[in-house]
């Protein structure tokens, strides 16, 4: 979703820093994106009823594309350049990515609440590390493969909502496991991202991701309208809407692009993680929304998943280089 949109282009850049401006300041410019961020979950979920899944994806990632391009006018030319060399890799990975994770993710949103669907999103980490074990034969340590089982177990606990018997009688929330679907996606559109390698500007690399996801969200959003009696925006869907595209959309990738640059890849992606919190938050005072103790249960287990994971290998890593 567009929630953690950008947490992919941490992967595909090195670690530069900006020459200029405080430290203080890039933090709180990666802050305010993951803020913004935050809002887009609780936005979907205020519409659920109201608006259709795909018609909320494809008018995001449609204006938030329209909105960046003229800001990429001087790369234009490496643009279609790669679009002529790489176009349906392009359309692949942008339409996995920045289409078909936030249009799963709206639809989870129609059954399940933006509180746990902001921790599930706290799996996209974790994912990403197994599926690049997979695909690229990155390193996995056994602190690694513990934390991410128990940060699985985490996410268990929340679908079957703290009861075992939930699971044995298959009575799971649809809206959850969609929710888990397009964390899946997301971790894969990072991976693939990072394989692909573009020799491109990143900001208009993801100008271009986002024009094809327009594109390979069209057909859902074109069913919708033949099928989905929502499918006409009213007051709340074009509020909805007019956030999801613009702060939400546009000014968000905006400024992870700008926290990156300021604050270096690694460190600007560690930031994702506050997201859950201002979900939480927000979803509390704008929707209502309560922590049950399935929420706190799960999300202990994967903050204890992560720990062990960035805290083991932190401390691994110089043994390795003697």
């Amino acid at each position: 979703m567009a929630i953690h949109v950008l947490a992919v282009h941490r992967d595909t850049v090195g670690t530069e820093q900006a020459a200029g401006g405080s430290l203080a300041g890039a933090y709180s410019v990666g802050v305010l994106c993951w803020l913004l961020s935050a809002g887009v979950y609780i936005a979907a979920k205020w519409v659920s009823a109201e608006m259709p899944p795909w018609a909320l994806c494809f008018w995001r990632v449609l204006i938030a594309f329209a909105i960046l391009l003229p800001i990429v006018r001087h790369h234009f030319g490496e643009m279609l350049a790669l679009i002529r060399a790489r176009g349906l890799e392009l359309l692949f990975i942008g339409g996995m990515g920045l289409a078909i994770c936030q249009g799963l993710i709206f639809v989870g949103l129609e059954h399940a609440d933006a509180t746990t669907a902001g921790i599930i999103i706290a799996l996209i980490p974790i994912i990403t590390m197994i599926l690049a074990r997979l695909m690229l034969s990155e390193p996995m340590g056994s602190w690694q493969v513990a934390g991410s089982i128990l940060a699985f177990l985490g996410i268990v606990v929340i679908i079957v909502k703290g009861s075992p018997d939930a699971l044995l009688r298959l009575d799971l929330n649809p809206g959850e496991l969609w929710i888990v679907a397009g964390a899946f996606c997301f971790s894969l559109y990072t991976v693939l991202l990072r394989k692909a390698k573009f020799d491109l500007n990143r900001l208009a690399l993801l100008v271009l991701l986002l024009g094809f996801a327009a594109l390979t969200a069209l057909p859902f959003y074109l069913f919708e309208l033949a099928s989905d009696e929502r499918s006409t925006l009213n007051a709340s869907g074009l509020i909805a809407l007019a956030y999801v595209a613009i702060p939400g959309g546009a000014l968000m990738y905006y400024l992870f692009n700008r926290s990156i640059e300021a604050l270096g890849a690694a460190r600007a992606g560690v930031l994702l993680y506050i997201q859950t919190i201002f979900i939480a938050v927000l979803a509390y005072f704008i929707l209502g929304e309560k922590l049950q103790r399935y929420h706190l249960e799960g999300a202990a287990l994967i903050i204890a998943g992560l720990l062990l994971i960035i805290l083991l290998k932190a401390k691994a890593a110089p043994a390795n280089q003697k």
